[in-house]
């Protein structure tokens, strides 16, 4: 296991969850996926320790998870890729449908760049691999739960990558005219696509975080996107930015 891990963090819009660092009313409910019975029960071990996380309930496959986040609307469900029956990322397109309130990490040993790229667009939040040391992964429940997207930093660098490539293999010409974004929201894009989160944005702006908040909100509108991942993706197709 690695000895230190500090995954990339993506800010998202949404609900407000209050001021951080405030305590939570409610725990975060997770449902733990993976055809592993040992690494199921190992992680239900660490995370009954955590008073603000709760383990609902767990799931061997695909299938059963889909089935389990209907019945138990987990806040998060902790979900491998690679499981008989039904992997995570077919899963997680239906677990979005039958519980669109809960957020998926996909937690797993698959350091392939599509399995990375498909888990996003199937809707995950979050893709860390199991070389993490396992008390780090209340961590990024909590801040998936508040709203971040987390990505190992490995596999933020591939993704990036892929995105690349995708623009390359992508030479078709834009029907409709992609809509403008203003010279300051195109800095908090270009800063996004790096991995900052808005305090360090807000930083590297010298302007508040609301502001930079206000600028992502008025981002995701344009685009009509819902999460500041698909703007990046979205903008770098369009050659709006370019990551070099």
């Amino acid at each position: 296991m690695a000895d230190s891990f500090e995954p990339a963090v993506v800010g998202e819009t949404g609900p407000d969850t209050g001021r951080p660092g405030a305590p939570r009313q409610e725990p975060i409910r997770v449902l733990v996926v993976d055809d592993h019975a040992l690494f199921r029960r190992g992680l239900e071990i660490v995370l009954a320790q955590e008073e603000d996380i709760q383990v609902v309930g767990e799931a061997g496959d695909g299938a059963e998870a889909v089935d389990k986040a209907a019945d138990l609307l987990p806040d998060i469900v902790l979900m491998d890729v690679r499981m008989p029956k039904r992997g995570g990322i077919e899963a997680c397109t239906s677990i979005k449908e039958v519980a669109p309130s809960a957020k998926i990490i996909m937690l797993t040993i698959s350091d392939e760049e599509a399995d990375l790229y498909e888990a996003i667009k199937a809707g995950a939040t979050g893709y860390l691999l199991k070389e993490i040391s396992t008390d780090e992964v209340a961590t990024a429940i909590r801040a998936v739960a508040d709203g971040q997207s987390q990505i190992s930093p490995s596999m933020a660098s591939k993704l990036l990558t892929e995105f690349k490539s995708m623009i390359q293999r992508t030479d078709e010409r834009r029907l409709v005219p992609a809509p403008k974004l203003t010279d300051r929201e195109l800095e908090v894009l270009k800063l996004v696509a790096t991995g900052l989160n808005n305090r360090d944005i807000a930083k590297q702006l010298f302007i508040s975080e609301n502001t930079v908040k206000n600028h992502v909100r008025n981002i995701l509108e344009k685009l009509q996107l819902h999460s500041r991942m698909e703007a990046v993706v979205y903008a770098m197709r369009e050659k709006i930015l370019e990551i070099r």
